[in-house]
């Protein structure tokens, strides 16, 4: 059908590649010219280009002139130039597209491109790599064509910043030189991995002067490998939090406990979701080893939690699979690019059932004080483009999330490498016993391999098996990552045979013959491998996205290089066993042939590729159902961050002040004062609270004057006390005294209240799931209720600041110590993510100062009020 409509309107892609080939032409045209310019003119060009822009003209304007520039650096400074397909690239990237490009076509190249002409705006362009190493490699590498332009270039690493400076060619780090994280995000280009922006964004919202922040506004980014990134990644949130008081004992108990349930009778798990839940045998075995008669009483539910977890751990936590132990301590291995990812826990208290059940130190459970999902930090972008070898088959999730088209750019050499059908065994032993039959055969012959496994426990267990057959090889997983640029410089070469899971599926291309291209021998050994038929890609499972497999399909076959694939499957792979294994491998039986006999059959591939579909669209549908969920949060957290970044900039905050001081006289009215009729009013309460704010109004001094006067009067007489006792406060500290109180009071009440309220949307986003059970809609729920929530926040942020607007100032020394330990809290990163809501630094916050109100709360900190604290002894 889709076959069908794409004769009778044309291919989508097709049409998108004609329209940016005339861009293509046009820098072709201009290639003569700029290749006459001397390098000073070259440069000159760059702020020839500014100039334009600071006039009418657009960067769309400039297109064909910028890359030409580029292509010409590239060429002077790299001694590469851009060809047509990657000029075609460069330009579906500035328009905000997703490039398909085939491995070995140039990526790192063809950023450039779209870099250097959205960078001329001055407003700074990001470019995302997938890991340290790439963050690290990519400015050094292109440095030079940026550089010949006049561009400054960025580097972020985990723990520094480094600016491109190409007169440092010695030292640790050639031609990176150490400069504030400020300065790096000020450069033209930033380059660095999606957690470090990614997490310098939340440091930036959590930061408590306007001097801490590093980034700029949020204007282009080009996501490398994106669907790793905004695919892969979207379902794990950036959290910045800390410790929070949990017992741990508990944990050691469940996780001697679990492993004495019976996987029969006491616990199932669902096929298609994995989850795990207990059965009534498994319950009552619970109940009685804990003495409890009744789990799931409300006072026990916290039990629930413990035992949930622990089951997890047991049962679907494998160790060398979805985590490595390392230095007594639990490990996460990302299952996409089997990379070790440190630094990263599960929540939820999983992490601790996962080190309960290897028996190490238990870490205390966190408290979450800034979070937010990949999804909604890239969506922040003015613009945003990606990069990938593999897109297509997530086209719709991209446009659905993001509102990014994908375009698959043309090879520059046809591609010459051939896909072969699966091989399908009936059991996993039949499997691995061909597996490795065909690389002991395939070694003779010297063809160089990589086989591509689905966990560091399978290429372990390959691993031992060729040692066993005499099969010299190198083994690449998270264990022994530090080797990886050695191992896959080397695994083009004749007789190399390459182990690895996910890891070898991105990144650095595999050259044929080696990488090191100026060795004597290498052009006759490359020869030789190319006529042996290039790499040949063995894979020994599908993974459960068809990406990741195209990813090392696509590890072969590079730059019109020959090569070939070829996956071998079982009926008892995971894949499989999820998806209908159990149906086919019954049909095969009746076939009467042998476990090591493989099997091909156009009916087994579709199967296998419509339980890859079945997958993605669950994963979807998780990312999805995260994004709605965390859409709640995220409209309260640019409320949030706003009234943040408005307390530290150097606006006037006198109206918002006035505002919240009036909205809080509205609010006790309405509490105090319900309804028109005197009646129902409590005026002791009204002069109580209000009190406590401020001075009194002459006119309501006392309950007989509340009385005589309408509602409306009212209304009037506090709106007007509003403004007379603030600018009465205002003269009593000095205007600048009182700049310095709102602002610490605003920022001070947002940090301790906004953590409260994170900790508090968590919990009810963890139980609202039970209202499914009475028909109710969980998201809509979720909405109504996280709404009212954040209602109630404004109020207690709003109450801080009214309340203690009247009886406090800030000494000038005070504010200088707060701005410098919340610096070197920073930099140290040690106490609490922000200082302010960090008990340790009280000199921090505004200090007791001028009359305090007998009802005030009392300035020493106790919470309890003045008359009942500090105020007994005046």
């Amino acid at each position: 059908m889709v076959s069908v409509l794409q004769k009778i309107i044309g291919d989508p892609n097709d049409k998108a590649l004609k329209k940016l080939a005339s861009i293509k032409d046009a820098v072709n045209r201009l290639e003569p010219e700029f290749q006459k310019l001397s390098d000073e003119q070259l440069q000159a060009k760059t702020a020839e280009f500014r100039q334009r822009l600071e006039g009418r003209e657009s960067t769309d304007g400039l297109l064909p002139e910028a890359f030409a520039a580029v292509r010409e650096s590239a060429r002077r400074n790299l001694g590469q130039r851009h060809y047509d397909v990657q000029l075609i690239g460069g330009a579906a990237l500035h328009q905000g597209k997703i490039a398909e490009m085939r491995t070995g076509e140039g990526k790192t190249l063809v950023a450039t491109l779209a870099v250097y002409v959205n960078a001329l705006t001055g407003r700074g362009v990001h470019v995302v790599t997938v890991n340290d190493y790439l963050a690290r490699r990519d400015p050094v590498w292109m440095g030079p064509v940026y550089h010949a332009l006049g561009l400054t270039i960025g580097c972020l690493q985990h723990d520094a910043s480094y600016i491109y400076d190409p007169e440092i060619a010695s030292g640790k780090l050639p031609f990176l030189r150490p400069v504030s994280r400020a300065e790096a995000y000020h450069a033209d280009i930033t380059y660095g991995t999606n957690n470090e922006f990614g997490f310098d964004y939340l440091r930036d919202n959590m930061s408590l002067t306007a001097e801490q922040r590093v980034q700029r506004e949020l204007h282009f980014a080009i996501v490398d490998e994106v669907d790793n990134i905004l695919i892969d990644e979207a379902r794990t949130p950036l959290i910045i939090s800390g410790p929070a008081e949990e017992p741990v004992q508990l944990y050691q108990n469940f996780a001697r406990l679990v492993p004495r349930l019976d996987p029969a009778e006491d616990y199932t798990i669902d096929d298609r979701t994995q989850a795990v839940s207990l059965t009534q045998e498994g319950i009552a075995k619970m109940e009685q080893w804990t003495s409890t008669n009744n789990l799931y009483d409300p006072d026990n539910f916290h039990l629930v939690h413990y035992i949930e977890n622990a089951l997890n751990a047991h049962v679907m936590k494998q160790r060398d699979k979805e985590y490595v132990v390392r230095d007594g301590e639990v490990v996460i291995v990302d299952e996409f690019t089997g990379r070790l990812q440190p630094g990263r826990r599960w929540s939820d208290g999983l992490h601790q059932a996962v080190e309960a059940k290897e028996g190490l130190r238990i870490q205390r459970e966190s408290i979450t004080y800034a979070t937010i999902t990949l999804q909604n930090y890239f969506r922040m972008y003015d613009k945003l483009a990606g990069m990938t070898g593999t897109a297509a088959t997530e086209a719709d999730e991209f446009f659905r999330i993001y509102g990014l088209e994908v375009v698959e750019i043309p090879t520059n050499l046809p591609m010459q490498r051939a896909d072969n059908s699966d091989l399908v065994y009936q059991t996993t032993d039949g499997k691995w016993t061909a597996v490795a039959d065909n690389i002991v055969n395939m070694y003779e012959t010297q063809r160089p391999l990589l086989i591509g496994t689905t966990s560091i426990e399978d290429s372990e267990f390959l691993s031992e098996r060729l040692r066993k057959r005499g099969v010299p090889h190198q083994v690449l997983n998270a264990k022994n990552h530090a080797g990886e640029a050695e191992i896959i410089a080397q695994a083009g070469r004749l007789g190399a045979v390459t182990v690895s899971t996910n890891m070898a599926g991105r990144g650095t291309d595999i050259v044929l013959g080696g990488s090191d291209t100026s060795r004597e021998d290498w052009q006759q050994e490359h020869d030789r491998v190319v006529e042996l038929g290039g790499l040949h890609v063995l894979g020994t499972e599908h993974h459960d996205a068809r990406r990741i497999d195209n990813q090392l399909r696509g590890r072969a076959g590079r730059q019109g290089d020959p090569g070939s694939s070829q996956f071998y499957v079982s009926l008892e792979d995971e894949l499989m066993q999820r998806f209908g294994g159990e149906r086919i491998k019954s049909v095969m039986s009746w076939t009467g042939l042998e476990e090591d006999t493989p099997v091909e059959n156009k009916i087994v591939t579709k199967s296998i590729s419509g339980a890859q579909v079945k997958v993605e669209g669950y994963h979807f549908d998780i990312r999805k159902h995260l994004l709605e969920f965390d859409d709640v949060l995220n409209k309260q957290r640019e409320v949030i961050y706003t009234d943040r970044h408005q307390a530290l900039g150097d606006g006037d905050l006198r109206e918002k002040t006035l505002g919240m001081l009036r909205q809080e006289f509205t609010r006790l009215m309405a509490q105090c004062l319900p309804g028109r009729h005197a009646d129902n009013w409590n005026a002791e309460w009204l002069i109580d609270e209000l009190g406590q704010i401020c001075p009194l109004p002459a006119e309501l001094e006392y309950e007989d004057n509340v009385y005589q006067c309408s509602r409306e009067q009212i209304e009037r007489i506090l709106s007007e006390h509003a403004g007379t006792a603030y600018a009465q406060r205002e003269e009593e500290v000095s205007p600048e005294q009182m700049r310095l109180i709102e602002r610490f009071l605003l920022l001070r009440a947002i940090d301790s209240h906004w953590v409260q309220h994170l900790t508090a949307m968590e919990n009810l986003r963890t139980g609202i799931g039970l209202h499914a059970y009475g028909q109710r809609n969980p998201l809509v729920m979720y909405q109504s209720e996280g709404q009212k929530m954040f209602v109630d926040l404004q109020n207690r942020i709003q109450r801080d600041v009214v309340r203690t607007l009247f009886h406090v100032s800030v000494e000038p020394a005070q504010a200088a110590a707060l701005t410098g330990n919340a610096a070197r809290g920073r930099r140290n990163g040690g106490g609490s993510p922000m200082q302010a809501v960090s008990g340790g630094n009280r000199n921090a916050q505004p200090a007791g100062g001028g009359k305090v109100g007998r009802n005030a709360p009392c300035p020493c900190g106790s919470g309890r009020k003045y008359k009942r604290c500090c105020g007994k002894a005046a």
